[in-house]
């Protein structure tokens, strides 16, 4: 096999065979592929795109590029949940407690926050104490005895797809949806677990801006798990205003824990019930999503999904008592009176990164404490002297950059709108 010949093949609109995406990526990991030839190949995908077959070879082969998490000691049927990213997402705090106190096992590998989207592990290490670095047999302990554990991502989980998304984003070949739907699947697939939910962002605030190319994206994902055996259900939601009130690390947190005392925003509250009703379905826990939804809208009500998560938070060494220890300064943000039109949902995950909520290269230090809340979304009347946000930051935040993003954010008016709908679609 010669990388030239592939990349030539690829530039014709040839497609590849398993065994040669095989060995490409193989001899990329080893060094026998130089970096300028694998950019030429994955440049000739941006214009050309991949068949399913190669698409579904590509993600096999970068997740067989490191280790495959053995969870065959775990009792149950194991699902994952993946969210694309989205400001205010704090879906799987609320999820992975509510869905183990079912009876289905959560085993997941999360990654940290990059850009205007926040990460899960960033979001469980604002709670001080609390540990995202497991053994394997932490890990596994914990998923058999409590029925959860949520741990960072190690770097020999596909490491190609490390390898490859450096070069991709430094070669403009970042947008490309077989690149991109590789990408997740990957690290899902290398995660071991038997089914997946996934939760396909669709927004001003999310990768995807539009609902039919977060629903293209949403069904080569799920092509992809079904070709390597998994059950699979997608959910396109919405990611035209923020998920919830609350944007930055630990505001994040005490956001999810009113959510699982039976308080916190509706929006939270739906989309965590719709995902895990699916996960519950997939899990062989419940007969159809209806039944499911019932179920974990019951733990919730009675406190038993709160109860899950302070023993899944006490058993990974988090102290909720302290969640409140940081005391940061604020500053409310006013507008001009109007109804709230419509909002530039990455522009407010831009404002949390300049209060320190966030970080440009996955080396920044975050400000666990800082980012804000926002008071008005879509369709809400914002009276005069009423504050739409909040801001909270410490020392050499940029908050007048800050300020401006969020005034920039929301555009207002004075006719009356209707909030766009939470759920787009399901593929399941």
């Amino acid at each position: 096999m010669r990388m030239v010949d592939l990349i030539d093949r690829k530039r014709r609109g040839g497609a590849l065979d398993g065994m040669e995406i095989r060995q490409m990526i193989q001899g990329f990991c080893e060094g026998t592929i130089p970096d300028y030839q694998m950019s030429a190949f994955l440049m000739a995908v941006v214009f050309q795109g991949m068949t399913k077959e190669e698409t579904s070879a590509l993600t096999e082969a970068m997740a067989d590029s490191g280790d495959i998490m053995d969870l065959s000691s775990v009792h149950g049927v194991k699902i994952d949940k993946h969210s694309s990213g989205g400001v205010g997402d704090k879906i799987s705090l609320v999820l992975g407690p509510l869905v183990s106190a079912a009876g289905i096992p959560v085993a997941k590998m999360s990654g940290r926050g990059l850009g205007f989207t926040g990460g899960t592990i960033d979001k469980l290490e604002s709670i001080p104490g609390f540990r995202t670095q497991l053994t394997q047999e932490e890990f596994l302990h914990n998923v058999n005895t409590i029925g959860i554990a949520l741990a960072g991502q190690t770097g020999r989980l596909a490491p190609a797809d490390k390898k490859l998304y450096a070069l991709r984003d430094v070669t403009a070949t970042v947008e490309s949806l077989p690149l991109i739907a590789s990408s997740i699947m990957s690290k899902k697939l290398a995660a071991g677990c038997d089914g997946i939910v996934l939760d396909v962002k669709a927004g001003s605030g999310a990768f995807m801006k539009t609902v039919d190319g977060a629903r293209q994206l949403a069904m080569e994902m799920v092509s992809i798990g079904k070709s390597a055996g998994k059950a699979m259900t997608a959910v396109i939601s919405d990611m035209s205003q923020p998920l919830g009130y609350a944007i930055g690390n630990r505001l994040e947190v005490v956001e999810a824990i009113e959510v699982l005392q039976g308080k916190g925003p509706k929006d939270v509250r739906q989309l965590t019930l719709r995902l895990g009703a699916y996960m519950l379905v997939l899990g062989r826990g419940a007969a159809t999503p209806e039944e499911g939804e019932a179920i974990l809208e019951e733990l919730l009500d009675s406190g038993k999904g709160m109860e899950q998560f302070e023993r899944f938070v006490r058993a990974q060494g988090g102290d909720l008592s302290r969640i409140g220890d940081t005391v940061m300064e604020s500053k409310e943000v006013t507008l001009k009176p109007g109804v709230v039109q419509a909002m530039d949902t990455e522009r407010i995950g831009a404002a949390a990164m300049c209060l320190g909520a966030g970080r440009k290269t996955k080396d920044d230090p975050i400000e666990y404490g800082a980012g804000l809340r926002i008071h008005k979304k879509i369709g809400d009347r914002l009276a005069e002297g009423e504050a739409a946000a909040i801001l909270y930051y410490s020392h050499g935040a940029d908050v007048e950059a800050a300020e401006n993003l969020v005034r920039q954010a929301y555009h207002m008016g004075e006719a009356p709108v209707s909030p766009p709908p939470l759920i787009h679609d399901i593929i399941a």
